[in-house]
């Protein structure tokens, strides 16, 4: 179960500034969505909840999480404040005032928007409670309790409702416009309260003072994960281990050709999560999270096509294959035949689509 705003989307036609664009096609996305869509690709059954404006955007934003699967029948309609907006800025063009290649960025216009009426109370609503008692993980994001007091409520509550065996994950999402006129400090709290906290060390640093993982680790006890995200070098997991020490795994990122680089960090949570949910051990949800942010990167919306990776025998390729690989927007260049026999023995089923076997349907994650 994930809880957030998403928004309509305008994507430009082609690289440059906005004031070059000459149309845009509208899309949608949002951070705790794009992790909706990337589970449910994944084979784990996933619900979003929000709350999104009775306009056109909104009833497209329902629609298409809708149809990539993801339960959205507990999603509020408010009658008066609309669905949020944002227009992304692409670079690769010649303008002097270009972002150059590889680069985006997003313009928001949310400011209140129905998601931002979010508060304590949506979780008593009958069909949120309902998804709230069967939920083995909900994902939270340090974007949700910046947009307005009522959504903070939300998420220290949502934090501090007894777990009743469920996992909360909590991505730190470091926007510093959303947090200029409020004291970021308040995080560290969100953090600690989480099981599994994502944090990009860049987020961290601006945020916390640091971006060193065994700091991070330090300063946050509470959960039994952190996962650090250093860029497109490495991730490293430090997990509690049973005798109350702290375990490290570090698993290097695929090389990929970017195409663009917007919803990689949600698409890598969705895939470590998704591997959470199936058992696997550390190295291979890191690799599942690196799949998935791989995915991300070679497409040109929010969240990558999911649905047609081959890609992820390499969750039990040496880590010389591993290191070897390279994902482009055509599939694996220098793929390992062997890693494809090898997944097979251990669940993942390549057959034109994947399966990575099967999460219990009779909960929502």
């Amino acid at each position: 179960m994930c809880v957030g705003e998403s928004m309509a989307a305008l994507l430009p036609d082609g690289p440059g500034p906005l004031e070059t664009v000459g149309a845009f096609a509208v899309s949608v996305g949002g951070a705790e969505s794009n992790v909706a869509c990337a589970l449910s690709a994944l084979g784990v059954p996933s619900a979003w909840i929000s709350r999104v404006g009775d306009d056109g955007f909104g009833r497209r934003l329902t629609g298409e999480l809708a149809a990539r699967g993801v339960d959205t029948s507990a999603v509020g309609i408010d009658p008066v404040l609309p669905t949020g907006l944002y227009l992304k800025e692409t670079g690769g063009s010649a303008h002097s005032a270009d972002l150059g290649t590889g680069r985006s960025k997003l313009h928001y216009y949310r400011r209140g928007s129905a998601a931002s009426a979010m508060s304590a109370a949506t979780l008593q609503e009958p069909a949120v409670a309902r998804m709230l008692a069967e939920a083995r993980v909900i994902h939270l994001t340090g974007i949700t309790p910046a947009l307005s007091e009522t959504c903070f409520a939300m998420v220290r509550e949502l934090l501090a409702t007894p777990r009743g065996g469920r996992l909360v994950s909590f991505d730190l999402n470091w926007r510093p416009a959303l947090w200029r006129d409020r004291d970021p400090a308040v995080l560290r709290e969100f953090v600690n309260a989480a099981d599994v906290a994502f944090l990009g060390a860049d987020e961290a640093e601006a945020a916390f003072g640091t971006g060193d993982a065994h700091e991070l680790r330090a300063l946050f006890p509470g959960p039994a994960t952190i996962v650090v995200k250093d860029a497109e070098r490495v991730v490293t997991a430090l997990a509690v281990d049973t005798e109350g020490g702290v375990t490290a795994v570090s698993e290097a990122a695929l090389v990929v050709d970017v195409v663009e680089p917007t919803g990689a960090g949600d698409a890598f949570a969705a895939g470590y999560l998704a591997g959470t949910l199936h058992g696997f051990d550390q190295r291979r949800q890191l690799r599942l999270g690196h799949l998935a942010a791989a995915s991300a990167l070679v497409a040109h919306g929010d969240v990558g096509d999911l649905g047609d990776l081959a890609r992820l025998a390499l969750l039990d390729a040496s880590e010389e294959q591993w290191s070897a690989a390279r994902v482009t927007a055509n599939g694996i260049e220098h793929g390992v035949e062997h890693g494809v026999e090898h997944g097979v023995e251990h669940g993942v089923r390549i057959s034109g689509g994947i399966s990575l076997g099967t999460v219990d349907e009779a909960r929502t994650p």
